[in-house]
């Protein structure tokens, strides 16, 4: 049966790399999308320069009083990806109750470490000051990505150097396949990316986790071979230690792109993570 879901996915997938566009681009443009839930703003400039945009998802139903946000940042190795390829994302989201905001980044060759970290600092800050005229509400603020999305979920939640005092309203963080822990760089990503910073540490989301930091959960899959699940572990141990809530949570049969285009309509069979980040989501910014 498994094989079976895949089929369709695979093609999807191929479509993409054969037109030479992002796969989960052409993904996101086929993929039936969540009909209680709509973009509301898109393209919004959260600071200077054509990767610092984002757009804005919401339930269709109006609701009276500000509703809980989640900032997701997506994955592509820090060199590749767009906002326009995760609306099946935002409106997943958006359809369990959150504003959900999905911001652009500058991407490596442009930039280096620590741009893209920064440019998601400024996208939360433009959160927090901006999102209650669109319904949300910014002292109830969640942080996501998928991969390299989660990574620089994780800086901004635990490196204090990015958010300073605004990360108190940061009511959790979760992460689907992040690299937390993988100094020192092995793979051309990474080292593009990161290598030309002279201490490896300090790129590391595990080097600042504090009693700071909020409640995280860190979602994978067994059969993820492209960030491995000890990632997961390593920062949810740490954070434990600093008697932070974290919890890493593997999903049998699941690899690194299973995880994110299981929270699209047609594959959420594969496993539980629109769920469990929903839930994660609701409780957490209900108790901050």
């Amino acid at each position: 049966m498994k094989y079976l879901l895949a089929l369709p996915v695979v093609l999807l997938l191929a479509i993409g790399v054969s037109y030479a566009v992002s796969p989960l681009h052409t993904f996101d443009t086929l993929v039936p999308k969540d009909g209680d839930s709509t973009r509301i703003a898109e393209g919004i400039p959260y600071a200077e320069g054509p990767r610092r945009k984002l757009d804005i998802y919401a339930p269709t139903q109006p609701s009276a009083d500000q509703l809980p946000v989640i900032v997701w940042f997506y994955g592509g190795s820090w060199n590749s990806g767009s906002r326009q390829g995760y609306e099946f994302v935002g409106r997943a989201l958006a359809a369990h109750g959150f504003v959900v905001v999905v911001p652009d980044y500058r991407l490596v060759p442009e930039v280096r470490f620590p741009a893209f970290v920064e440019d998601g600092a400024a996208a939360v800050r433009w959160v927090q000051a901006t999102i209650g005229d669109y319904g949300g509400n910014g002292d109830a603020i969640v942080l996501g990505g998928h991969s390299a999305g989660a990574y620089i979920a994780a800086m901004l939640a635990n490196d204090p150097r990015w958010l300073g005092e605004d990360r108190e309203a940061i009511a959790g963080m979760v992460g689907l396949a992040g690299p937390y822990d993988f100094a020192p760089f092995d793979s051309d990503a990474s080292i593009a990316a990161f290598g030309q910073w002279p201490d490896a540490a300090d790129t590391q989301p595990v080097t600042f986790a504090d009693a700071g930091a909020p409640p995280a959960l860190f979602l994978t899959g067994t059969e993820d071979t492209t960030v491995m699940p000890r990632n997961g572990e390593a920062l949810a141990a740490r954070l434990t230690e600093q008697g932070v809530e974290a919890e890493a949570r593997a999903y049998p049969d699941v690899d690194h792109i299973d995880i994110i285009i299981a929270l699209s309509r047609p594959l959420r069979g594969r496993a539980p993570v629109l769920r469990d980040v929903a839930d994660f989501a609701r409780r957490v910014t209900e108790a901050n």
